[in-house]
């Protein structure tokens, strides 16, 4: 099957990954610590791709709700917080670790729901197939870069949440 360049199959491929990576997390059986250093990155990567490349071209268009993109923003801002409390968690697996773990699950999952149901459907409703190529090259690109400069540590997270 060849790599989809759509932005809407993009960010909900995205979207099961961060799911996948919960059930990691979740796991006593698994590399708790590993699947939360992919998350982070994954997860700051795609936000800041998202309010970078996709979230501006999506608010020039009429049948999408502006003010949905902007709680998908604010959105972001709350997942990044639970992420931040998170990574400050000193042990993996202890019973802060469950309970911080399940407040970004909460955040994030809320997030990714409201995205798709509103933002999503209303782009593939509405932008040409064309157009949501070119987004999704740009949303592609902006994510890989970010992912390269190791966007999700502590250190990048808690700038990010205190700007």
């Amino acid at each position: 099957m060849a790599e989809t360049q759509d932005v809407v199959e993009l960010i909900l491929q995205d979207h099961r990954r961060m799911e996948d990576l919960f059930r990691r997390m979740r796991s006593v059986e698994d590399d708790r610590a590993g699947a939360l250093r992919e998350f982070a990155d994954l997860l700051v990567a795609h936000a800041q791709a998202e309010e970078a490349e996709v979230y501006p071209a999506l608010k020039r268009y009429k049948n999408i709700d502006d003010e949905e993109v902007e709680h998908g923003e604010h959105e972001h801002d709350e997942g990044n917080e639970a992420l931040l409390e998170l990574l400050q968690v000193e042990e993996v697996g202890s019973d802060e670790w469950d309970s911080k773990l399940e407040e970004l699950v909460e955040a994030v999952t809320h997030h990714a729901d409201e995205e798709e149901r509103t933002i999503l459907n209303g782009a593939r409703e509405n932008v040409a197939m064309e157009r949501r190529e070119e987004l999704g090259r740009a949303f592609r690109q902006e994510r890989e870069r970010r992912l390269k400069a190791g966007c999700g540590s502590v250190e990048n997270v808690r700038k990010i949440v205190e700007s």
